[in-house]
C-alpha cells in the first residue's frame, strides 16, 4: 500500500498546480477621473488580474440617484466573467443622491430634447475611458444601464457609437430624438418589469415601433410580476409603490445579460 502514497500525493501536487492560477486571479478596481466639457467625473474600473491581455469591454451607466454601489457591484461581476468592466459617472465626482427628489432633479437636466446630446456626448466620453485602457478590445464594446442608465444607453445605441451591443435594465425607452433607419450599429436587449407602472404600454409599444423603424437587430424581455428598479435592492420590497426589489426578476436579467453578452462578443 506504501509504494502509491508518492503516486498519489503528485496527483495532488499536479492538481493543486493547476488550480493555482484560478487562485492567484482577482479583481482589481481602480478610480478613473476624467472631464467633460468642465465636468469633473471619476468612474470605476475592474478587471481580472489573471490575464493581461485585451478583452470585451462593458460600460455599465448608473440610475437616477448617481455612481452609487449598483454599477460597481456589476462592473465586479463583469470582471469576474472576464470583461473589462467601467462604471461610468454622468453626473460629477462624488454627486450621488440623497431621496427621489434630488435624483429627478439631477436625471432631468439630460431628458429636454437640447439637452439630450449633452447624454450622448457624456456617455461617449464614457466609451472613450474604457477604450483609452490598454486591456479593452477596441472591438468588441458593450454598453448596459440601470433605470436612468438604461436610457443612456439606448441614447448610445441611437447616436450609432460602433458597440457589440446594448443593455437596458428598467430603463427609461422614450427620446426625443428617435433612431432614423440604419442608425443603430449594436444588437439591444431590453429587460423590462411587465407590472412597471413608471414606463407605461405606450412607450414600450412606441420602442418597439422605433427600433423596428431603425433596422434594429433587437430583443424585449418582459418579467412576470416585475415593477420599476427590479434589481435595485435600496428600492424596498414594497412593490406597491412602483419600484421595488425583485431577487427572481433580478437573477433572470443577469442570465439574459450574461448570454446576451457572450453572443454579440462571440465567446
Amino acid at each position: 500500500m506504501t509504494r502509491y502514497i508518492p503516486l498519489f500525493m503528485a496527483a495532488l501536487l499536479l492538481a493543486s498546480l493547476a488550480l493555482a492560477p484560478a487562485a492567484r486571479a482577482k479583481v482589481v478596481e481602480q478610480a478613473v477621473d476624467y472631464t467633460h466639457e468642465g465636468v469633473a467625473l471619476r468612474g470605476w474600473l475592474a478587471f481580472d488580474d489573471a490575464s493581461a491581455g485585451p478583452r470585451p469591454a462593458v460600460a455599465v451607466f448608473h440610475d437616477w440617484r448617481g455612481l452609487g454601489d449598483q454599477p460597481r457591484e456589476t462592473a465586479h461581476r463583469l470582471a469576474e466573467l472576464g470583461y473589462l468592466g467601467f462604471a461610468a459617472d454622468m453626473y460629477g465626482k462624488g454627486v450621488l443622491a440623497t431621496d427621489n427628489a434630488a435624483a429627478a432633479k439631477l436625471s432631468s437636466a439630460f431628458k429636454p430634447a437640447d439637452n439630450r446630446t449633452l447624454m450622448r456626448r457624456r456617455a461617449a466620453e464614457a466609451l472613450r475611458q474604457i477604450l483609452a485602457n490598454p486591456l479593452a478590445d477596441q472591438n468588441k464594446v458593450a454598453a448596459m444601464g440601470y433605470c436612468f442608465g438604461g436610457g443612456v444607453a439606448l441614447e448610445l445605441a441611437r447616436s450609432g457609437a460602433p458597440l457589440k451591443g446594448v443593455i437596458s435594465v428598467h430603463g427609461t425607452l422614450a427620446t426625443p430624438a428617435p433612431a432614423s433607419p440604419g442608425a443603430i450599429k449594436a444588437a439591444v436587449l431590453a429587460l423590462h418589469g411587465a407590472d412597471d407602472p413608471y414606463v407605461k404600454p405606450a412607450e414600450v409599444q412606441g420602442f418597439m415601433d422605433e427600433m423596428n423603424a431603425a433596422g434594429a437587430d433587437w430583443q424585449f424581455v418582459h418579467l412576470s410580476g416585475a415593477v420599476h428598479a427590479f434589481t435595485s435592492k435600496h428600492a424596498g420590497a414594497d412593490k406597491s409603490t412602483g419600484a421595488a426589489y425583485d431577487e427572481r426578476a433580478a437573477r433572470r436579467s443577469w442570465r439574459y445579460t450574461v448570454d446576451f453578452l457572450e453572443e454579440v462578443f462571440g465567446r
